[in-house]
């Protein structure tokens, strides 16, 4: 069996209906997480927490300093757990997560989080493309309505096809019942 690494991405308070942009379904992905990085740290599966911030003023979001930067309470890391702080959509971009996964002698991730069209479709693309077999616990990560050319997309078929596309060619999609009773 691999070594896994549990990726859970910006699950932060900008996110909650309390934040600046809340998502559809964001506190049962939230608690779903909980309970995955609950199991992460009872079987010694290696925690990297990864946190939005812009530090260049260029959104109304993610600003430092304040509390919608904060990872929410439900998740919060536990000592001695990564916190990665990133300025772009991928998580790897910028940042030393690959060095940390491989310190970790991580082989496969699971990732959770926040948004998936966005920060988990970039962070499991580019896992995948690192050659790490991905696991996205669908969920465990929550996303929000859309709308393109006057076509207003709900958040439910927007997370569903993120899904679609990850199982389709980048990894595994399960629910957290079925990763947690495997």
């Amino acid at each position: 069996m691999k070594k896994r690494g549990l990726i859970v991405v910006d699950l932060q308070n900008e996110y909650l209906p309390t934040g600046k942009l809340p998502l559809s379904g964001i506190e049962a992905a939230a608690a779903n997480a909980a309970r995955v990085i609950e199991d992460a740290r009872n079987k010694g599966i290696p925690v990297f927490h990864i946190r939005h911030e812009f530090t260049n003023g260029e959104a109304p979001v993610f600003v430092p300093g304040t509390d919608g930067v904060e990872i929410q309470p439900a998740v919060a890391p536990a000592a001695g757990e990564a916190v990665i702080v990133k300025n772009h959509i991928n998580s790897f971009r910028g940042t030393d997560l690959k060095q940390q996964l491989d310190a970790q002698g991580v082989e496969e991730v699971v990732v959770v989080g926040a948004m998936s069209h966005m920060c988990i479709d970039a962070v499991v693309r580019a896992a995948a493309d690192m050659e790490y077999p991905v696991t996205v616990l669908h969920d465990a990560c929550a996303t929000l309505d859309l709308a393109f050319n006057g076509v207003n997309v709900p958040a439910a078929q927007v997370h569903a096809a993120m899904m679609a596309a990850f199982e389709f060619g980048y990894g595994t999609v399960k629910s957290t019942e079925d990763y947690l009773s495997a």
